[in-house]
């Protein structure tokens, strides 16, 4: 059992906080866009507009980095909040879509979808991010199917051991399918497995931003409730709050907005795992703050990650789940032994 604690929140306190992230946001939303291998003259950027194709430094700008830009903070949004959802409702520090196994479902999805070639579009959005959201969601109800008690409780170690074996299951059925794809389709599935936002364009972050929205609007609706089952399942149906309508409502919102960024962004690991508790730091639990502040420390989290690798070593790219991927593995082996300290694992 995890030693989570029942939120306790000072709003006017940690609402100020809230603000300090927003404006980070801002800043990293503002000053990403001009640093790039390639020196920009802004001036003569926003006087070229978006449609002015002679001229590089508004090209460099609306149509390379703005877009990537977006979906990077998109992207890190989706999967910060995603993860403090799932540290909260779970009571466990390690939970995370990648953790869970929620990321692998949602890449075995996307991956058949390439190697069958679907590449049409169902009112304007991509079936790769169909059958990301359905990998997702699959994988999230068999985790949880497997290891829920009837009492609505889910054991931590049995949890983790599960979200484990389905990583590694879906990681071998995307070999698999790698290993029977022609070459143009190996190509785009080893790309796409690195995780990154290099190919991107506006209709692409436009095409995904209902669903993160949706989702994440949906996890602040019942946050309250979530606080109170983080609390304890016994005493939040104690309280009146409706359990099983919660949870359902914490996991499919989570698979929902998962699901959709990864389909175009790839498995990213680790922002689900490293940012809400960052933020848990500045803010304390209560997901009514945690959310919207996991939300934007996560966007500006992921940009600035892509930032450095897209710069590192220019005019090459570091894709930027390698980069997260050597930020989270110090960051997980740190959790583990904090776990450990602490008698919990």
């Amino acid at each position: 059992m995890s030693d989570w604690n029942p939120p306790v929140t000072n709003t006017r306190k940690f609402a100020t906080r809230i603000g300090l992230i927003f404006l980070l946001f801002l800043a990293t939303m503002g000053i990403t866009p001009l640093i790039g291998p390639t020196t920009i003259d802004l001036a003569k950027a926003l006087s070229g507009g978006f449609n002015a194709t002679d001229n590089v430094d508004a090209n460099i700008l609306f149509l390379a980095r703005i877009p990537r830009i977006l979906l990077g903070a998109l992207t890190g949004a989706a999967l910060s909040v995603t993860g403090a959802v799932f540290q909260a409702l779970l009571r466990n520090d390690l939970a995370a879509p990648f953790t869970l196994g929620v990321s692998s479902g949602a890449s075995f999805g996307a991956v058949i979808a390439i190697s069958l070639g679907l590449n049409f579009t169902i009112l304007g959005i991509s079936t790769l991010s169909f059958a990301a959201f359905a990998g997702a969601l699959g994988t999230m109800y068999l985790v949880f199917s497997l290891v829920r008690t009837r009492y609505g409780e889910f054991p931590t170690s049995v949890l983790l051991l599960a979200g484990v074996t389905a990583n590694f299951f879906f990681a071998s059925m995307v070999m698999f399918i790698h290993y029977m794809a022609d070459f143009s389709q190996s190509f785009q599935i080893v790309r796409w497995l690195m995780g990154g936002l290099d190919i991107t364009d506006y209709q692409t972050v436009w095409s995904i931003c209902p669903f993160v929205i949706l989702g994440i609007g949906g996890l602040i609706y019942v946050s309250r409730d979530m606080n109170l089952i983080s609390a304890g399942v016994q005493s939040a149906r104690s309280r009146g709050v409706d359990v099983v309508r919660t949870q359902k409502i914490g996991f499919i919102m989570a698979s929902l907005i998962t699901g959709t960024v990864v389909a175009i962004s790839g498995p990213i690991g680790f922002v689900g795992l490293i940012v809400p508790h960052i933020v848990r730091l500045l803010i304390g639990p209560d997901l009514r703050l945690l959310i919207p502040g996991s939300m934007f420390f996560g966007a500006s989290f992921l940009v600035l990650c892509d930032t450095v690798g897209r710069t590192l070593i220019a005019p090459a790219e570091i894709p930027v789940g390698v980069i997260t991927a050597m930020l989270g593995g110090p960051f997980f082996v740190w959790l583990l032994k904090r776990q450990q300290k602490k008698g919990i694992i």
